[in-house]
């Protein structure tokens, strides 16, 4: 597998820290912790990162991504949209091939220690700090690990 070079390898390590950014975020602005947020957690976050925008603007942003139409949003559709135009390149190629490595059938979790030896297995520019992070961006339960279900909600976001 061709690695990627000098500076793709910050750039492709910027854009994981751009996701795990989005997914901290998606939780912060879910403030009754049920998986999704409504046009108004929407407008929150707009409004916390100095975006002004109408409720008609931001009702229509929820509506354009909100693919099961239940009129929210789930992570899954928040990084959609947040990540549709950012070029990930070897960061699909290392989260897909993570997520195929995992046995679907088995209670199997996926750990940050683990995630950063299949980063370096596969020569992808991440730190053991940065793998920890994503897992803990990830984990519902606490329990510093991810299983296949919540890992594979990440990828599906990002490369559907």
């Amino acid at each position: 597998m061709a690695q990627p070079g000098g500076r793709d390898l910050s750039s492709e390590a910027e854009k994981m820290s751009n996701i795990l950014s989005l997914v901290n975020t998606f939780k912060a602005f879910d403030s009754d912790n049920d998986g999704s947020i409504t046009a108004a957690e929407l407008g929150g976050i707009l409004s916390s990162l100095g975006h002004t925008a109408s409720e008609e603007d931001v009702s229509a942003m929820v509506q354009q991504a909100d693919k099961d139409k239940d009129g929210l949003l789930s992570l899954e559709e928040f990084l959609e949209m947040n990540t549709k135009d950012m070029e990930l390149g070897s960061l699909r190629i290392f989260l897909t091939s993570a997520l195929g490595s995992m046995d679907a059938d088995e209670d199997e979790i996926l750990t940050g220690e683990e995630l950063h030896e299949m980063a370096e297995n596969l020569g992808f520019p991440v730190t053991l700090a940065d793998c920890q992070n994503m897992i803990a961006a990830l984990d519902e339960n606490g329990d510093g690990a991810v299983s296949f279900e919540e890992f594979q909600l990440l990828v599906n976001s990002l490369f559907d």
